[in-house]
């Protein structure tokens, strides 16, 4: 198995997130990751598709998002804009962008390359938690404290739909492989599949006890993991909307997943502190060398 460092910097930022996304990613690129400094506690983590730069962001009032060189663990960029702290920064799939939700109600997105900022999509409320792009980089969606979930057209920066039925502020949200279908969790204990293109919700996935922190689909697109206060990651049969599996281990919230490229693994961070490994057939947990 693929042998990699995850040193104190790095282990810190599992606590918030992002670090499980970040494991899988080095895990299939046999990359070593140093420690990072940076001044705020890390809320996010992202690598760029080629893995030679990470970009970080904080909630605090740092209000930046940080980029890092993989290869020599030095800063190569601070890009400012935001007004508030910075929950939230993710890669393009080509890797020519990032995109941030930040506490200032907007989303902006970014060149990668030189930091400028490209535009800001204004339309949410309140503070925005999380956003995520398709596949083929064309719809970008984000998740706010106004417990809606927004679609935006990236090319030209316009709002394509606002999705409703979240009772509460929505964690997190993730595409589809094939980009038909996005899933948002929420601090309202749900799970919801929306379909795309209509902006209908498909289904609620019922069974969390508690707030749902994140989501994540496999390779195929099969199957959708969540994990949440109640410590739980829960495995859900898309097609169906039905509970699968259950992966216990976590002390405290879950913070982020994601499945490794083969399908076969997922990783998870959480508060706790850790990031553990796991067999999606069998559910157990598979030690990190």
């Amino acid at each position: 198995m693929t042998q990699f460092l995850l040193r104190r910097a790095l282990i810190r930022s599992a606590a918030r997130g992002g670090a499980a996304i970040l494991l899988t990613l080095l895990a299939a690129t046999n990359i070593v990751v140093g420690a990072l400094e940076h001044p705020d506690d890390v809320e996010w983590l992202s690598l760029s598709p080629d893995a030679k730069v990470i970009a970080a962001a904080t909630a605090s009032g740092d209000k930046t998002i940080r980029l890092w060189e993989v290869a020599s663990g030095k800063e190569i960029r601070k890009i400012t804009g935001h007004e508030g702290g910075v929950p939230v920064v993710v890669y393009s799939p080509d890797g020519r962008m990032l995109a941030s939700g930040s506490i200032d109600k907007t989303v902006r997105l970014w060149d990668a390359a030189s930091g400028q900022q490209l535009r800001v999509l204004s339309g949410h409320e309140k503070a925005i938690f999380t956003v995520a792009f398709s596949t083929d980089g064309k719809t970008l969606a984000s998740g706010s404290v106004d417990q809606t979930v927004r679609l935006w057209n990236v090319a030209e920066g316009k709002e394509i739909r606002t999705l409703t039925g979240h009772k509460a502020a929505v964690s997190s949200v993730a595409f589809s492989p094939d980009g038909k279908t996005l899933a948002s969790a929420s601090f309202d204990k749900s799970v919801r599949l929306w379909d795309v293109a209509e902006g209908k919700e498909i289904r609620a996935l019922d069974g969390n006890t508690q707030i749902v922190s994140c989501v994540a689909f496999s390779p195929d697109g099969k199957t959708l993991a969540s994990g949440g206060m109640d410590k739980v990651i829960r495995l859900w049969d898309v097609a169906t909307g039905k509970l699968i599996g259950t992966l216990a281990g976590h002390q405290r919230r879950v913070s982020s997943l994601a499945f490794f490229p083969d399908g076969d693994k997922l990783a998870s961070s959480s508060v706790d502190k850790t990031v553990r490994l796991w067999d999606v057939a069998s559910g157990k947990e598979i030690p990190i060398p």
